[in-house]
């Protein structure tokens, strides 16, 4: 569970579990039926599309019958797969809504201190020195990385970035992150903030037939830029997750920040499956049956991502010797 993905806000549970009047009631078929289901109507559709524009056409007996003839019938587009998905994290949730937590009473909380959502505290000296470093990163997203981001993004019309408003850490997150490491392994709070790899954080997304050159040509800009490659994890072979991961450094400033490289599918598939990532890594882990079901749900989505042609083979940095998530 290696991965930190972006904090995207998930959507707020259904507070009542019966359905307004008007609306089609819950799905009760198996996951397995209503793949097929779905399978079948596209197969009628194009079936019959395929009569209309060709009236004289004649069914071939099996000796005439091509080896295209002969291949299975092809599988939902993504669009359905992502509709489908959708739909299963909804049914997901009505199942296992999330816990409601009391509000967190900060009344008798020093003043500037900071107290976090899940009961994490930071004095008042150390939230100050938190708060200034969070402004230094600022200071060096705006004048130094993003100016730079922007300049290779416009070498290469055939992708861009996307989420660029949010490539900057909540603060909040980034505290929460830090207060672990300054408790229980003694750092400052500057050093804590320093190995925070994702404070800023930026993703390409490519067509997909240009993926894997386009991966390897920004990697190589980067690079031009004085940027220094500290990793990178391609996971396109891995079966929850698709898309490669970097984290780089800044070299006047040493600030790290972090690149991700997606095609649209493999970008539309991290959002779908965010709310089960968070989950399965959240500080109350799921029993085995809820962590099953995230974890199949996670392998759904992620199996029907279209993995662009060689793009497995863009090595890793520095080689991995295991394949931890």
């Amino acid at each position: 569970m290696g991965i930190d993905r972006p904090d995207d806000a998930d959507e707020p549970p259904d507070k009542h579990s019966d359905r307004p009047s008007g609306r089609a009631p819950a799905e009760t078929r198996y996951r397995q039926e209503y793949d097929a289901d779905l399978r079948a109507a596209a197969l009628q559709e194009r079936t019959e599309s395929a009569g209309r524009s060709e009236p004289g056409a004649r069914s071939k007996p099996p000796g005439e019958q091509t080896e295209n003839d002969q291949q299975p019938p092809p599988g939902t587009s993504w669009e359905e797969t992502a509709e489908l998905s959708r739909w299963m994290w909804t049914e997901y949730k009505r199942r296992w809504p999330p816990e409601e937590r009391p509000p967190v009473d900060r009344s008798k909380d020093a003043p500037g201190s900071w107290h976090g959502d899940s009961g994490q505290v930071l004095e008042p000296a150390d939230n100050a020195r938190i708060e200034a470093a969070c402004d230094r990163i600022a200071d060096r997203e705006e004048k130094m990385i993003s100016p730079a981001l922007r300049a290779i993004e416009s070498q290469d019309p055939h992708r861009h970035l996307v989420g660029f408003e949010k490539c900057l850490k909540g603060r909040d997150r980034i505290k929460e992150k830090v207060c672990g490491t300054i408790n229980d392994y003694r750092r400052s709070p500057e050093q804590a903030v320093s190995l925070v790899p994702d404070a800023i954080r930026y993703t390409f997304q490519y067509e997909e037939a240009r993926y894997t050159q386009g991966v390897r040509a920004d990697i190589a800009r980067l690079q031009d830029r004085g940027f220094r490659l500290n990793t990178l994890k391609n996971y396109w072979s891995d079966d929850q997750y698709k898309g490669i991961n970097s984290q780089w450094i800044e070299p006047v400033s040493g600030q790290r920040f972090e690149v991700q490289f997606h095609t649209r599918i493999s970008f539309e598939a991290k959002e779908i499956t965010h709310g089960a990532y968070e989950r399965l890594r959240s500080g109350q882990k799921p029993d085995e049956f809820e962590q099953m079901v995230l974890e199949a749900f996670q392998k759904k989505v992620t199996a029907e991502v279209p993995v662009p042609s060689r793009a497995a083979d863009i090595p890793d940095y520095p080689k991995r010797e295991s394949d931890a998530r």
